[in-house]
């Protein structure tokens, strides 16, 4: 997904293997993720896309710059009934729970997974089995 507030900005589909740079786009404070290649292009998530990202992840603070103390990373959304607020969010591997708009400028991080398609579930297949009777 990408936030609500990144609607003017272009943006495609994240791809396993994409490494991703968190980044502010121009016209807008939302944070968000882009590739090197493709700065003004905003990386869309869909939830429980899976990120390792090269180092501790950093958010901003008021002063200085925190860490998270994790590398690892699942994509999800919070605060859902709150349409005004921005809900794309990062759950890492030690429980904690980050906005991506948080995030510190300038990370890399590599996507490991995305989550299975809906659309393309299969479906059960009928079988028909015939049972044959034997004497003994």
């Amino acid at each position: 997904m990408c936030d609500y507030s990144l609607h003017t900005v272009s943006s495609r589909d994240a791809k396993i293997d994409d490494v991703l740079v968190s980044c502010r786009f121009p016209g807008t404070e939302t944070r968000g993720f882009s590739t090197k290649d493709d700065p003004l292009t905003a990386v869309c998530l869909r939830p429980g896309t899976e990120l390792a990202f090269e180092g501790d992840v950093r958010i901003k603070g008021f002063f200085f710059r925190r860490k998270v103390g994790a590398h690892l990373a699942r994509f999800r959304q919070v605060d859902t009934n709150k349409p005004t607020e921005h809900h794309d969010a990062l759950e890492f591997s030690n429980g904690r729970v980050v906005k991506v708009t948080d995030l510190a400028t300038g990370q890399r991080a590599r996507v490991l997974q995305m989550p299975a398609d809906p659309a393309t579930k299969r479906t059960a297949t009928p079988v028909t089995i015939e049972l044959r009777a034997t004497q003994l």
